[in-house]
């Protein structure tokens, strides 16, 4: 399916779209149990949830998307209040999940188990999957972190399940391209802003070119690093000039 999905994105062929969507709409309703976890049979009945299972129905995140952000809040150096953020995955279930990168991820909650009032940010990660029905738990979870004035960062693929929900019609925002977006069907195209990564109210959204700009906007929202830090920090990975590092640790 994953390859599939790859020749729809190539081609824009109805059939492929179609083709893929049937399966995702059967898993949803015809192979999974009370917990959200999926069997074997796309077509169902739901037999047994394993890992294997799950990463094939949920996996593709694109890991390399949110690595600077997610290492950096983990990493407490040159942070202004070290520790004052840590991560929390989330998953479909409580099931692991395999990245585009080969990672295995066990998520210490569930979608169902997510609050905006716990959370200072949703950081939502690109994949190939955000417009099938599996998605769909995310693509709501993000609308209501804004509603209740929770931030949320977007990149790549995420950015595509925020405009199928209509998250992005009144913010201001970007992705990989303008034509990328139009192809949800979309009401923002108007506030496409053809930028790295772009900032309106409490939601962040970026390029899947641009990780670095992402985690940067990731840092500003959050107050991670003193500005000079933040500038110093940005030399380094987003500019790749040696001096930002002797900066940073010279602080």
């Amino acid at each position: 399916m994953r390859h599939l999905y790859d020749f729809w994105l190539q081609s824009r062929q109805p059939a492929y779209r179609a083709f893929i969507l049937s399966n995702a709409r059967s898993i949803w309703d015809h192979n999974q149990n009370a917990d959200h976890e999926f069997g074997l049979r796309w077509t169902g009945p739901f037999d047994r949830a394993d890992a294997a299972r799950q990463s094939s129905a949920l996996d593709t995140l694109a890991d390399w998307e949110i690595g600077y952000a997610t290492a950096h809040i983990r990493r407490h150096q040159w942070q202004r209040e070290p520790g004052q953020y840590s991560i929390t995955t989330v998953g479909p279930t409580r099931a692991p999940v395999t990245t585009m990168g080969g990672m295995r991820i066990t998520p210490v909650i569930a979608v169902g188990e997510l609050r905006p009032q716990d959370s200072a940010m949703l950081i939502l990660a690109g994949g190939d999957r955000w417009a099938e029905e599996p998605m769909a738990c995310f693509r709501a979870a993000a609308r209501r972190f804004l509603a209740a004035g929770v931030q949320v960062a977007a990149i790549c693929g995420a950015t595509f399940g925020l405009a199928m929900e209509g998250s992005l019609d009144d913010r201001a925002h970007t992705s990989n391209a303008a034509e990328y977006l139009a192809y949800s069907g979309y009401g923002g195209g108007d506030r496409f802003v053809a930028k790295p990564a772009v900032v309106d109210r409490d939601l962040i959204t970026a390029s899947g070119v641009a990780p670095v700009h992402f985690a940067q906007a990731i840092f500003e929202r959050l107050g991670l690093y003193a500005p000079g830090l933040a500038a110093s920090w940005f030399k380094l990975y987003g500019d790749r000039d040696p001096a930002g590092f002797f900066e940073l640790m010279s602080a």
